[in-house]
């Protein structure tokens, strides 16, 4: 579980292809100090697994729907990334609770300076922009923001420098692809209200010793 609050960018190593995914060295440097073997990392929104670390690198296998459905397949040397541990009971949350499970990715349509801020807007898939309201939270490439606005099958994102400045934002441009997480709340509430309708029968409440 993460907070959608980059801790650091960091650069992709190297990238060896294995028999069903990609093996990536990200070199970083604060991050490094807390991450062991083991330990859950999130790459661009992409919960990974440390397999192996030391004084500047660590290693991380992707695979499977991992590289179905983020941009982590496109991954070459060089390539900065966005960076964040996993949160303990005592990390602040100070964006929403992320999974780092990423739904799809969407193209950039436009990124542009508004004002003292930047204005980002993203197009997305209908199975992914039925989890976003105005004033919700979306996570992306990792980043945890707020939605502005939504149309037709676009999201409009409202961004201060800040987190310009300390995210690969201040790299990408329209055209570009990011990661998208939505909401696991709103995931989880269309789960329950899509349940069967008889899932509280008479015969269950019979089986289970109701009379």
């Amino acid at each position: 579980m993460f907070t959608g609050i980059i801790e650091e960018i960091g650069i992709v190593n190297t990238v060896k292809p294995l028999r069903d995914g990609l093996e990536l060295s990200i070199q970083a440097e604060d991050i490094l100090k807390k991450l062991k073997i083991n330990d859950s990392v999130s790459i661009d929104g992409a919960c990974q697994t440390v397999i192996d670390n030391d004084l500047h690198t660590f290693t991380v296998q992707a695979v499977g729907e991992t590289l179905e459905k983020s941009t982590l397949e496109s991954f070459r040397p060089g390539r900065r990334v966005n960076l964040e541990s996993s949160l303990t009971l005592s990390t602040p949350l100070g964006g929403h609770l992320v999974q780092g499970h990423v739904n799809g990715t969407a193209p950039i349509t436009t990124w542009k300076k508004r004002g003292e801020n930047y204005l980002l807007e993203l197009r997305l898939a209908p199975h992914l922009q039925k989890y976003c309201i105005s004033e919700g939270s979306v996570a992306v490439d990792g980043i945890s923001l707020t939605i502005a606005h939504l149309w037709e099958q676009k999201v409009g994102i409202s961004i201060i420098p800040h987190t310009v400045q300390h995210t690969t934002l201040q790299e990408k441009k329209v055209g570009d692809t990011v990661n998208i997480e939505t909401d696991m709340i709103a995931r989880y509430v269309e789960r329950f209200l899509n349940r069967d309708t008889d899932s509280l029968s008479e015969d269950k409440l019979k089986k289970w010793g109701y009379k």
